[in-house]
């Protein structure tokens, strides 16, 4: 059998492999901004090659993470750039909390029917972010596989590896009463709490594209609002910080006692900081329990932070925007909002 009636009969089972092989292209293109030196070839090869180089005692941090239902949103408003962007910051906020500064990243498209254009937007937020975190975008899969997503839909996955020196390591061990809880503001929902909010207000395009005076932009843009990265911020400020909790699905009550070696617990002044409108309509609107947003939703603290009373201020004054929003207290290793 000739290859062209092999490529007509797959392609009639809904898998276009020219599309996949424009799609490569595309990718990378778009792929080549985000390299470091330590990257060995190019896209495209089986594995993607990475010189490890440089550290005394290192210890590699890995994760994986998606974006979740915020891709129904995109994929509403026809806006595929910015959930990359999600991705890659989510990720590497994920690893930082452990000390750690990212290397390399490889992500994971499914997909119903491959658009070529459309993952090349997605993979442009992807390197963006990536290079804005001087972390290398070395490789990934995109998948076409009609009949397991439906039309329009696909999946976004990524995979981070990082390294600390292991005397730098951060796991929550030297956290004690009386340290202090500094917050960092997120940019809005970042990438948890999409399936609720789908339910309240739907992904109508008439709906998500209507301006909101008490957001000062559309529904849309407010929840297509990009994950923020806190690399930068806090990498230099890591010899004075104790433990790091990102707050992302689960809140800020199951996400800060993942933290706890000892029994201890967090008190968290909610007075302390002002929770950013776009939550405040998702309440409204839906008519949900205070409780529950604040284990949905990161409530406007994407990253919190503990340290020794005595680093608090020095922390305070480097850190944009962050506030102290409570202190350790003796506990059962929970969260006490008040």
């Amino acid at each position: 059998m000739s290859n062209s009636k092999n490529r007509s009969a797959y392609a009639a089972a809904g898998v276009d492999i020219d599309a996949a092989d424009r799609a490569k292209a595309l990718i990378k293109e778009r792929a080549r901004i985000a390299r470091r030196p330590e990257v060995l070839g190019d896209i495209g090869f089986f594995g993607g090659l990475f010189e490890f180089k440089g550290y005394e005692n290192p210890v590699l941090v890995a994760s994986a993470d998606g974006v979740g239902t915020k891709l129904k949103i995109a994929a509403a408003l026809g806006r595929h750039d910015t959930v990359g962007i999600d991705l890659v910051n989510h990720c590497v906020n994920d690893i930082l909390t452990c000390g750690a500064e990212p290397l390399f990243f490889l992500d994971y498209i499914g997909t119903g029917k491959l658009v070529p254009e459309q993952i090349a937007d997605v993979v442009k937020g992807l390197a963006e972010a990536c290079r804005n975190a001087r972390c290398a975008l070395i490789g990934g899969e995109t998948a076409e596989m009609p009949g397991l997503y439906a039309a329009g839909d696909y999946d976004l996955v990524g995979f981070i590896v990082g390294v600390v020196e292991r005397p730098r390591i951060l796991d929550g061990t030297s956290i004690a009463p009386g340290d202090t809880i500094i917050g960092l503001p997120s940019s809005g929902l970042h990438t948890n709490g999409y399936s609720l909010v789908r339910k309240i207000f739907g992904t109508e395009p008439t709906v998500l594209k209507t301006f909101h005076a008490e957001l000062g932009s559309t529904l849309g843009e407010a929840l297509l609002t990009p994950h923020r990265c806190y690399l930068h911020d806090l990498k230099p400020l890591l010899p004075r910080i104790k433990g790091l909790a990102h707050i992302t699905g689960g809140g800020l009550l199951d996400n800060i006692p993942r933290l706890f070696r000892s029994p201890i617990a967090a008190h968290i002044r909610k007075e302390s900081w002002e929770v950013p409108p776009i939550f405040k309509m998702i309440q409204r609107q839906g008519k949900i329990d205070e409780r529950e947003m604040y284990r949905v939703f990161n409530m406007g603290i994407g990253m919190a932070i503990f340290c020794s009373p005595a680093d608090a201020d020095e922390l305070l004054a480097a850190l944009p925007g962050a506030r102290v929003i409570g202190e350790v207290i003796p506990g059962e290793r929970n969260v006490l909002i008040n």
